[in-house]
């Protein structure tokens, strides 16, 4: 088996994501590949957006319009090249996560395809279906699941 050349992450700005961004950009540094960060929105009126904000709290990371989606890949951008990642990139693409991490794993010909393990082990994520568990079922390259809700 050779080095993966390209690897892609998914992160929708929680805490939890960034875990698998700095797991991704690791392995990315370790075997010198490209690293693709990637963000799934749904564009939003900034009224609508700040009243979920605000109804949400916590979990107020999964509303993002065009313009925060960026913000949280500059993030996740200094975060991989803290940890030592040489070549990457960004993507913020509208749609749903499972069908944006799957568009750009093909677009990039990735190799490897990281992912956070939130909601995989949750009543919803069994009841809902949660991005972990799809994208590892639907995904066309190797997955890997970061542990990064510990309790």
């Amino acid at each position: 088996m050779t080095a993966y050349q390209t690897v892609v992450v998914g992160t929708d700005g929680s805490d939890t994501s960034l875990l698998a961004v700095d797991r991704a950009a690791t392995l990315a540094r370790d075997t010198g590949a490209t690293l693709v960060i990637a963000c799934a929105y749904h564009p939003g009126a900034g009224k609508d957006i700040a009243k979920a904000q605000d109804q949400l709290r916590d979990e107020a990371y999964q509303v993002v319009g065009s313009a925060p989606a960026h913000g949280t890949l500059e993030v996740a951008r200094d975060r991989a090249t803290a940890a030592g990642a040489a070549k990457i990139e960004t993507v913020a693409r509208e749609g749903d996560p499972v069908e944006v991490l799957a568009a750009v794993s093909a677009d990039h010909a990735a190799d490897l395809l990281v992912v956070g393990n939130r909601g995989l082990n949750t009543l919803a994520g069994r009841i809902l279906g949660s991005v972990p568990s799809e994208v590892a079922r639907r995904a066309g390259t190797d997955v890997l699941i970061v542990h990064t809700s510990r309790k």
